[in-house]
């Protein structure tokens, strides 16, 4: 991808559609809470949305992903990819990195059934399309929902 990437995070849903409306054009990275995820997927242009799986608190039956099957769905229509933050997995401890894996796996389920496309994102170094292949295959990703970028 040649384009210029722009990561965006934001907790507040006014400045961050201003952020994405000054980068028009570009490939957009947005990241922030769910609420703000979802109101972003519904009404601006983003190329992915990053969903950030440290720092949550499962429930007692299931895991707080952070993903849905409604906004998986509304990624789909809008052709949004889901973004996996390749240093969370990385850089994490091997308790956080477990609980992080699981979350991804569930994420792709619910990938798998909107027919929702996804991709690995990394901010400090470019990821070898081998490499993230093979992880996404090995998380149970199909090779045609897997996005190189």
């Amino acid at each position: 991808m040649s384009q210029e990437k722009i990561f965006i995070s934001e907790s507040n849903f006014e400045k961050a559609r201003k952020k994405i409306r000054e980068n028009s054009g570009k490939f957009i990275i947005f990241t922030g809470d769910d609420e703000i995820s979802r109101k972003i997927l519904e009404k601006e242009k983003v190329s992915v949305l990053l969903i950030n799986e440290s720092g949550r608190n499962d429930f007692m039956k299931q895991r707080d992903s952070g993903l849905d099957r409604v906004i998986a769905r509304l990624a789909t229509k809008n052709k949004v990819l889901i973004g996996i933050n390749f240093e969370e997995i990385v850089e994490s401890d091997k308790k956080t990195k477990a609980k992080i894996l699981s979350r991804i796996i569930q994420n792709i389920e619910i990938c798998k059934k909107e027919k929702t496309n996804m991709t690995f994102v990394s901010k400090k170094n470019d990821l070898e399309k081998n490499s993230v292949l093979a992880l996404g295959l090995s998380l149970g990703m199909p090779t045609d929902m897997l996005k190189i970028i």
